[in-house]
C-alpha cells in the first residue's frame, strides 16, 4: 500500500502533499503498512524514552515529573525546567555541565535538557566520567546503543550511528524496528519500561506540549505512549501491545499528526489547522482518504 498522502490546503487549493509512511508490528508481525516498512531513517527523539531506561534502573525514586523529563523534548515551560532541574540535582550537577548547546543563553531551555540530566545521573551512579558523556565511545553511549538494539532485535554493530541535533548518538532502524521497540516498550517487555510508559502517559503534555504530535496521541488515546523526533518522526506504543511508526518522507513534522489521527482514529486531529502570523486560520492539513 501506498504511504499516507497529507494534503496542505488553503483556500481550497491542495498547495502541496506529504508522503507519510506508517508501519503497525504486532506480536513481532508487520500487521499493517501504509509504504515501506524497512525504510531507514534515524529515530531521533523518538528514541528518548528508551534512552532513559537506563536512569529509571538506576533511582527507583524518581517521580513522574523527573521520568517523563528524561524522556521529553520539552518547550522550556516553567514546569518543565523545573523538572530538568530536580533531575539534574539527582546527579549533583549543573547547567554548566549539561553538553547539549544553549538557547536563549541557557542549556536548560535546550529541548533535549531532560535527556542530558538524565545521563548525567546515570553517569553519577555507575561512575562513569561526566566528560564527553554524550560522545560515542562513552560507556554511557555504549550501553544506550547496546539497549536499543536489544529492544529493536537488531545487532548494535548492524546500525547506522550519527549525531543527533543535541550532540549525543542517533541511531538509525527500518521502520518495523522502530515499531517493534514501541510495541515492546507499551508490554513492558524490558527492565523499567513500565514505569517509562506510567509516567509519560501521566504527564503527556510534559513530553512535549500541547498541539505536538506525541502529546496530542497520548491525550486522545489514554494509555497509549508516544514521542515524537525531528524530520517527522512519531513512535507508538498501544496498550494492546501494537508498535506503530510514522515517518514523514519530506522530513515535514507537520504532517505527522493528521497522519496519526488518520491510522488511529481520532477524529479531533484527522485535520490540523495552518495559522499564519496573525493568528488566523488560513488552511488546513488533512490525511487523503485511501
Amino acid at each position: 500500500m501506498d504511504p499516507i498522502s497529507v494534503a496542505v490546503e488553503r483556500g481550497g487549493v491542495a498547495e502541496s502533499r506529504h508522503r507519510v509512511h506508517a508501519v503497525s508490528v504486532r506480536d513481532g508481525d508487520v500487521v499493517d503498512a501504509r509504504g515501506n516498512p524497512e525504510l531507514v531513517t534515524f529515530m531521533r527523539s523518538a528514541a528518548k524514552p528508551l534512552q532513559a531506561l537506563l536512569v529509571v534502573r538506576e533511582y527507583p525514586d524518581l517521580t513522574d515529573e523527573e521520568v517523563a523529563i528524561a524522556c521529553a523534548s520539552h518547550g522550556a515551560r516553567p514546569e518543565q525546567l523545573d523538572a530538568v532541574k530536580a533531575l539534574l540535582a539527582r546527579a549533583w550537577a549543573t547547567e554548566e555541565e549539561l553538553e547539549c548547546g544553549p538557547v536563549d543563553g541557557s542549556r536548560l531551555r535546550h529541548n533535549c535538557s531532560g535527556k542530558h540530566a538524565g545521563m548525567l545521573a546515570v553517569c553519577a551512579a555507575r561512575g562513569w566520567a561526566r566528560e564527553n558523556y554524550r560522545l560515542r565511545g562513552h560507556p554511557l553511549q555504549e550501553a544506550i546503543l547496546a539497549e536499543i538494539a536489544e529492544i529493536a532485535g537488531v545487532p548494535s554493530g548492524e546500525m547506522p550511528l550519527a549525531v543527533d541535533g543535541c550532540g549525543v548518538v542517533t541511531f538509525a532502524l527500518p521502520l518495523r524496528r522502530m515499531a517493534l521497540a514501541f510495541a515492546r516498550l507499551a508490554r513492558g517487555e524490558r527492565e523499567g519500561a513500565e514505569r517509562i510508559v506510567a509516567s509519560m502517559t501521566a504527564l503527556p503534555e510534559l513530553v512535549e506540549g500541547p498541539g505536538w504530535a506525541a502529546t496530542e496521541v497520548m491525550l486522545a488515546r489514554p494509555g497509549a505512549v508516544a514521542k515524537g523526533g525531528a524530520e517527522g518522526v512519531l513512535c507508538v506504543g498501544l496498550p494492546d501491545g501494537t508498535g506503530m511508526v510514522f515517518k514523514a518522507e519530506d522530513g515535514a513534522t507537520r504532517s505527522v499528526l493528521p497522519a496519526a489521527a488518520h491510522v488511529l482514529g481520532i477524529s479531533a486531529h484527522a485535520e490540523v489547522a495552518i495559522e499564519n502570523s496573525r493568528g488566523d486560520e488560513v488552511g488546513r492539513l488533512r490525511a487523503e482518504a485511501d
